[in-house]
């Protein structure tokens, strides 16, 4: 996979300054070893360019100091330095090698140094070998002992990995997307129909921004399976300087993105949001303190309602260099102060490019910090049924490699994932792949309801509010908003769980629905479903759908609580409004046993609301049998139908009327 290119903007290259006097610090009479005084010249020029951080005319003066002194070993030592913290592993190997041929007792440090360059090249064994060689010294420091180990470990483990690989199977996503630029952090909508990614173009000769090259966030459409030309997302989200590495919330509302050294900037890279009304979408905000710190923040993963947004962040407080948070949108339209994940997910290393699957319990990440292939892995794991987060679960060998793997985009459905490489590439480019997931690390399974919400009488488009409950934990799981403009929606389903949905508007009767998509469920099978609303009037009347019995029982099941408050807020919202509880029946059994049970029914709705604090000389309850019917009684699923509990509106009231 690609390499983050936002990572050489947080991690310097840092050089050994002063590596000469840690390779003599135990031995400080010692002399170079060379009797040449070309290359001993050459070497001081070396270090003089080194430490002055011009890299590119230290590594000049040392190679020609190795050229006039084939046997002058400290410019070797300084040189494998230079190309290991360049990431020149291979580079590294050759003149780590070298400096061992000629004396491998000088600078025993060095041994570590090959192994490690070695596990960073995908040399294993080579690189366990070393590094055993290297503990054989005595007066190792903690540090490096612990170190050696590690390397140890990983080779093991990558090793092991290697043997037993894990099904993947790369397919470039096609030249609509992917062009001779670099594209990468790739998003989808909840019905894994819309893309939207970074791409990094050149920019034209002379502009006044300074840099050659630029990124811009860039959108295709799935038409019949085929992904159309990518256009790009255009003001205001995108401007003439740099916007990238973003998320989309499941229902394409939601845009978060990063930017950096903007004036109005909280720290270096700040997490940026915008959302979309109707085809159009608002000005980006920088999104603050505390969200943004005064560090760098960045690789923002939203959970499918837009409400929680996971990140990268090098702020104090957490375990290592940077760690991954989370913060949630708070009732008074603020966002939380974010909050550390914890050791389970961060180390004391590096952990980044987080993603949050819309099952809201599934996290993929890339950490150099846990036991991995020796660089940055993509890790995932499973928060639990206390709210903890497993033990992070490495993906494998050969979607993990010896080099850095990062940016991991898990569909809904769970089946496939997304991410950049630059492996076929010759140029270096990164493009956009996918690939099915092996079944062991997918994410619980999700579908989507996708539709309009209109107002009955005018047909108008209406922003409302949605509600996805876990019914039996009585627990939101999803809460969004229809599009202001168009009314349209895009909810994700968890699948295998039995869900209320529900449906608001200021001024309107709300709408439930309870289903339950088999846990078999393997692709998207969307719900296609526009809604409508029914204003709060005299006459209206609402289904209550999530309002449960035992067979042939009066009892209220645990289940019906969410269904019966969100009725109470309504009522409390409209103190002027009266209403009736009707029970109804299917025409099985005599007309008077379903009499009696539909009118216990109404009765045990209006004593919950009457117990939770509903005045009740505003409530009426009746019992209707099998008199008013809405669907055939021919049928099981008709009479389950007309098995229900509604309320009707007896009086609006003045207080409503606004």
């Amino acid at each position: 996979m690609y390499k983050s290119l936002i990572l050489k903007s947080i991690f310097r290259l840092i050089f050994l300054f002063f590596i000469c006097n840690i390779m003599y610090s135990q031995q400080p009479e010692r002399e170079l070893t060379t009797s040449s005084s070309r290359a001993r010249r050459a070497f001081e020029n070396a270090i003089q360019h080194y430490n002055a951080w011009q890299t590119r005319k230290a590594e000049e003066e040392f190679i020609r100091a190795i050229e006039i002194d084939p046997e002058f070993i400290e410019p070797h030592i300084i040189l494998g330095e230079i190309y290991h913290k360049a990431e020149r592993f291979e580079d590294a190997v050759r003149v780590y090698s070298r400096a061992i041929e000629i004396d491998p007792d000088f600078y025993p440090n060095k041994h570590y140094f090959l192994a490690d360059a070695k596990v960073k090249s995908g040399m294993y064994e080579k690189a366990k070998s070393r590094a055993e060689i290297f503990l054989t010294y005595d007066n190792l420091s903690e540090n490096m002992l612990s170190d050696a180990k590690r390397v140890i470990k990983t080779c093991d483990f990558a090793i092991e990995s290697m043997a037993s690989p894990v099904p993947f199977e790369p397919v470039n996503i096609g030249n609509t997307v992917n062009t001779r630029f670099a594209e990468y952090s790739p998003s989808l909508t909840a019905d894994e129909k819309t893309i939207y990614f970074t791409r990094k173009q050149r920019r034209d000769p002379g502009s006044m921004y300074g840099a050659s090259e630029y990124e811009d966030i860039y959108f295709s459409i799935k038409v019949d399976g085929e992904w159309q030309e990518a256009e790009n997302l255009g003001a205001p989200v995108n401007t003439p300087r740099n916007e990238g590495f973003l998320s989309i919330s499941a229902d394409g509302q939601h845009l978060f993105f990063t930017a950096c050294n903007r004036p109005e900037g909280v720290g270096s890279c700040d997490i940026y949001y915008s959302r979309r009304k109707g085809q159009s979408w608002e000005t980006p905000e920088n999104m603050g303190l505390p969200v943004n710190s005064r560090q760098w923040d960045s690789q923002p993963s939203a959970t499918a309602d837009g409400k929680t947004l996971y990140f990268a962040s090098a702020r104090s407080g957490g375990f290592g260099t940077t760690d991954i948070w989370k913060t949630q949108f708070q009732e008074d339209s603020t966002w939380s102060r974010p909050v550390n994940l914890g050791p389970v997910i961060n180390t004391s290393g590096r952990e980044m490019s987080p993603f949050i699957h819309p099952d809201n319990r599934t996290l993929f990440f890339a950490s150099d910090g846990h036991l991995g292939m020796g660089g940055f892995d993509m890790y995932y794991s499973r928060r639990d049924e206390n709210g903890e987060w497993t033990e992070p679960v490495n993906l494998g060998y050969p979607i993990n490699t010896h080099m850095d793997e990062f940016s991991l985009f898990i569909g809904a459905s769970g089946r496939e994932a997304y991410f950049a490489s630059d492996a076929d590439q010759e140029s270096g480019q990164t493009d956009i792949y996918y690939f099915e997931l092996y079944e062991e690390a997918r994410p619980d399974p999700l579908t989507y309801m996708k539709g309009k919400v209109i107002d009955k009488d005018t047909r108008r488009p209406l922003k409302a509010n949605f509600e996805l409950i876990d019914l039996k934990e009585d627990v939101v799981l999803i809460s969004s908003e229809s599009d202001p403009v168009d009314g349209t929606f895009l909810v994700a389903i968890p699948v295998g769980i039995n869900l209320g949905l529900n449906v608001s508007a200021n001024g309107y009767l709300f709408y439930s629905e309870n289903f339950i998509v088999d846990k078999r469920y393997t692709g998207l099978e969307p719900y296609h479903m526009d809604i409508t609303l029914n204003p709060i009037q005299a006459g209206e009347t609402a289904v209550l759908r999530n309002i449960f019995f035992e067979y042939d029982e009066y009892d209220l099941k645990p289940e019906s609580r969410a269904e019966l408050n969100r009725l109470i807020n309504l009522l409390d919202e409209n103190p002027a409004v009266r209403i009736e509880i009707g029970g109804h029946t299917d025409n099985v059994g005599s007309y008077e046993y379903n009499m009696e049970l539909s009118l216990n029914r109404a009765k045990s709705v209006f004593e919950y609301l009457v117990e939770n604090g509903i005045d009740p000389g505003r409530l009426e309850y009746e019992g209707y049998a099998d008199k008013k019917p809405i669907d055939t009684n021919e049928t099981e699923e008709g009479r389950a139908n007309n098995r229900r509990t509604e309320f009707k509106i007896l009086e609006r009231g003045e207080e409503s009327q606004e």
